[in-house]
């Protein structure tokens, strides 16, 4: 009897984020990506670094950036990252990074390079030390895409710009060498893609913020959270409506309080319709030290259990390194470098 041929599985399309480890997360990193990472390991083939590289293009302490590193692994982990479900790992245990890294920078454009508005601001907040890897930070980031030939990149609403020259600089290198890179596109959620500061939130919420008041980290004690949301900038109507442009400080606290507790904004403003704004500011403000203090927990047992982490960065780079050494290695035949 003859056997039907069974149709092979669709392959699932391919995610590649990073984060770097430049200092304790802050709520703004977890809303904006982390979370959304946690919910697309079921859905697509994911593929997350530590992107210590792009960490040193701003001078860091060595001991503090490798104590930095360790503690964002276990975060992304306590956050709900699966190293059995999705590849985790350390940029610099991948040596490819680098390599591809060189060969896109010759094929990518000082003008594209000079017109990067991070290139602009990290200048600009880094006067004494405009290093050429600032400048050509674009061309890495490309690498660290373009290896895994991901089919989708997380970013938030205002970092569009990074996915784009990375399809700029693939697109270039494909018309010259043939088809060779999968062109990525941004995978933007709709809700907590931009959390911005609690005492400006005309500005994104930053772990370089000036005002220690403006930014929430992941791991601060639920008494800080609290007395910070108490702190944070609202307007004179005491009416929490969504108005990003009219009342961007009761937005973003909206924003917050819709991602961790899963409300629509509709049912939020029901909710405090009639109430002034403490009450608000209170139910945001615990709302998030409950969806932080799992999160902290884990993260504590996770660090002190240093074996444990290392045999995950370890697995992890010699699951990137498998994916990453094939691209390289087509890389290096399209552009002529003899084989070893």
């Amino acid at each position: 009897m003859e056997q039907t041929a069974q149709p092979k599985p669709e392959r699932r399309q391919r995610i590649f984020s990073g984060i770097q480890p430049t200092g304790i997360m802050t709520l703004g990193n977890y809303l904006g990506a982390i979370k959304n990472w946690v919910a697309l390991q079921d859905e697509y083939d994911c593929v997350y670094s530590v992107v210590n590289m792009h960490a040193i293009t701003v001078r860091q302490d060595p001991k503090a950036l490798r104590e930095n590193t360790l503690a964002a692994l276990a975060l992304v982990m306590a956050c709900g990252i699966d190293p059995e479900k999705s590849v985790l790992f350390i940029q610099s245990h991948v040596k490819t990074h680098a390599e591809l890294s060189w060969v896109l920078s010759c094929n990518t454009q000082f003008g594209e390079l000079s017109r990067m508005t991070q290139f602009k601001d990290k200048s600009a907040k880094n006067a004494d030390n405009i290093n050429a890897g600032l400048f050509t930070y674009p061309a890495l980031m490309a690498a660290d895409i373009l290896l895994y030939q991901a089919d989708l990149v997380p970013v938030g609403g205002d970092q569009k710009q990074h996915v784009e020259i990375c399809r700029d600089i693939a697109t270039r290198f494909n018309g010259i060498y043939g088809d060779t890179f999968k062109l990525p596109d941004p995978y933007i959620p709709q809700v907590g893609a931009r959390v911005m500061s609690l005492t400006s939130p005309e500005k994104k919420m930053s772990k370089s913020d000036k005002d220690p008041n403006g930014c929430v980290y992941m791991l601060e004690k639920p008494e800080d959270i609290l007395r910070k949301f108490k702190k944070a900038v609202t307007d004179s109507e005491a009416c929490v409506r969504f108005d990003p442009a009219d009342k961007p400080g009761v937005s973003n606290l909206m924003q917050i309080y819709a991602v961790a507790t899963g409300k629509s904004f509709e049912t939020i403003e029901q909710e405090f319709a009639g109430h002034g704004y403490g009450d608000f500011k209170q139910a945001v403000g615990e709302s998030v030290v409950e969806l932080l203090r799992p999160i902290r927990e884990e993260t504590e047992r996770l660090l002190a259990d240093k074996s444990y982490l290392e045999s995950v960065y370890r697995a992890g780079a010699e699951k990137a390194a498998y994916v990453a050494n094939r691209t390289l290695n087509k890389v290096y035949k399209k552009v002529g470098f003899l084989p070893r």
